[in-house]
């Protein structure tokens, strides 16, 4: 296994997306399991806290280290077995998720999850809870775990198979491969019915394998993941829609997402079924004008949508959204619509470079960023979003909106132009958060809370229940190593 200390060396693992920074000792690289163990053996000799780094595309801090050592499982990258016949795979948690997802639909088969991000390592996603624009149908990564082997700090090892161990209430047992019993109180907060990867997952009865997902890398280190695949579909209809009024994109996002639930719901076939709805505001349309020249100027808003097609239903469904899109008045001669795999390429290109574009504003600003991750109730979001675009208007941010508008999650992005509007900022962003979670939302719906949304985590849940959920990772890691200072503070580890 090799060890870097050099400054040099190990800058790479002291930063992430967000430009949070941060230091260490030394970086570890394990290439197995074993490993891992004897990192982690050596790390608690010299007390010395421990943070699993991914592909450092994460938004909120979780893989930048505050001190310790860092475990980066990049070594730890081989797809070990693709099942056609039951539809799965078998793959270590450093496989990056475009190269796996490639993969799959090589041999025919489909691996849902879609952030935005998809040179990510597919632990992280796992890691994160992980979802994207298809979360919108296919929802997110969880629903596609089947297995997972964990370290966890002692170096006992964890297998974990979906349906084989569950909850009594909220009381949940564990044993590790050695045989030793661990005993664990959840926390009995209830969690939005929102799409949500804001701290641990728990409830009445839960899977135990749904604990881990989503828990930062604060309880166990993933060193092998079983993941659910689909049948690739057969093709997808996919176009960017652009639209000359605000409200008439949003209304059009409304009604498709009602009617995609509505064909889900109904079972019906043929009809409408959305596999991603996303939203781009006027300004995110401007900021990606100069790589996209051919938006049009008068574009106020813009809606990117797919659905799954075949041969036989193509022509009705094209015809079904060509009637929706005339209805709340798109322009259908800008329109642009994926004729073969390359659009489709492009399109979610298009998609992902506002993120980028972003990523590149607050670097070159030398500023953390400002971008919320917040999901509310479909029939309270066009007024929420109408709420906090105003809010930042007032006090005079430059902003982007864009986001998963299927699953009512924005990201509004502030972008401001020296200290003074990033303290206005923050302050604006935590007003925001507030508001989300007084319509019964989420502070975090996909990014997860790392080291930077501590404080909004708190603002949902309250102390008491953050130090429910400090008590069961002291259960799961009593040597207090993994991953401190992320979901919350470490001096709820104190007792």
């Amino acid at each position: 296994m090799i060890i870097k200390t050099s400054p040099d060396e190990i800058e790479n693992y002291l930063s992430d997306a967000a430009n949070v920074k941060g230091f260490c000792e030394a970086v570890y690289f394990p290439e197995n399991e074993n490993d891992i163990k004897l990192a982690l053996k050596d790390a608690l000799s010299k007390n010395a806290p421990v943070t699993i780094a991914g592909n450092g595309t994460g938004l909120t801090g979780a893989r930048v280290p505050r001190g310790g050592v860092v475990i980066s499982t990049e070594k730890m990258n081989k797809v070990l077995e693709i099942n056609k016949q039951e539809k799965f795979a078998l793959i270590q948690p450093a496989v990056i998720l475009k190269d796996f997802q490639e993969t799959v639909e090589s041999q025919g088969l489909f691996y849902p999850p879609d952030p935005t991000e998809r040179n990510c390592f597919v632990g992280a996603t796992v890691a994160t809870n992980s979802s994207g624009a298809r979360t919108f149908k296919y929802g997110p990564t969880r629903n596609y775990v089947l297995e997972l082997r964990i370290v966890l700090s002692n170096g006992e090892t964890l297998h974990l198979v979906r349906g084989k161990e569950k909850a009594g209430g909220l009381k949940l047992s564990l044993k590790t491969e050695s045989g030793s019993s661990i005993s664990l109180d959840l926390p009995g907060y209830t969690m939005p019915e929102t799409k949500h990867a804001a701290g641990y997952y728990c409830k009445n009865d839960m899977d135990a394998i749904d604990l881990f997902i989503g828990s930062e890398g604060t309880l166990g280190i993933i060193t092998e993941i079983k993941l659910k695949l689909l049948d690739l579909p057969e093709n997808i209809l996919s176009a960017v829609i652009f639209f000359e009024e605000e409200d008439e994109a949003l209304d059009f996002i409304a009604e498709a997402r009602r009617i995609s639930y509505e064909t889900r719901f109904s079972a019906t076939q043929n009809g409408l079924d959305a596999q991603g709805l996303e939203y781009f505001d006027y300004n995110s349309l401007k900021f990606m004008r100069e790589e996209y020249p051919q938006i049009p100027e008068e574009a106020r808003a813009a809606v990117w949508f797919e659905q799954e097609i075949n041969s036989a239903n193509e022509e009705a469904l094209f015809e079904k959204w060509m009637e929706l899109i005339a209805r709340f008045n798109a322009n259908e001669e800008t329109a642009w619509f994926a004729s073969n795999k390359s659009d489709l390429e492009r399109f979610k290109d298009f998609r992902h470079a506002i993120s980028w574009k972003v990523s590149e504003y607050i670097a070159r600003k030398n500023i953390t960023k400002v971008g919320t991750d917040i999901a509310v109730p479909g029939e309270v979001f066009k007024s929420f979003y109408h709420e906090i675009k105003d809010k930042v208007e007032k006090a005079g941010l430059n902003y982007i909106i864009y986001g998963h508008f299927g699953n009512s999650h924005a990201h509004m992005n502030m972008l401001p132009e020296d200290q003074e509007q990033f303290h206005l900022a923050k302050k604006l962003y935590m007003e925001i958060c507030q508001r989300a979670v007084e319509l019964k939302g989420t502070v975090s719906a996909e990014h997860g809370i790392g080291k930077l949304k501590r404080e909004y985590l708190m603002m949902m849940y309250g102390e008491e229940n953050i130090k429910q959920m400090a008590r069961l990772k002291m259960a799961l890691d009593p040597n207090k190593l993994l991953g401190l200072g992320n979901i919350f503070d470490e001096k709820y580890l104190a007792d």
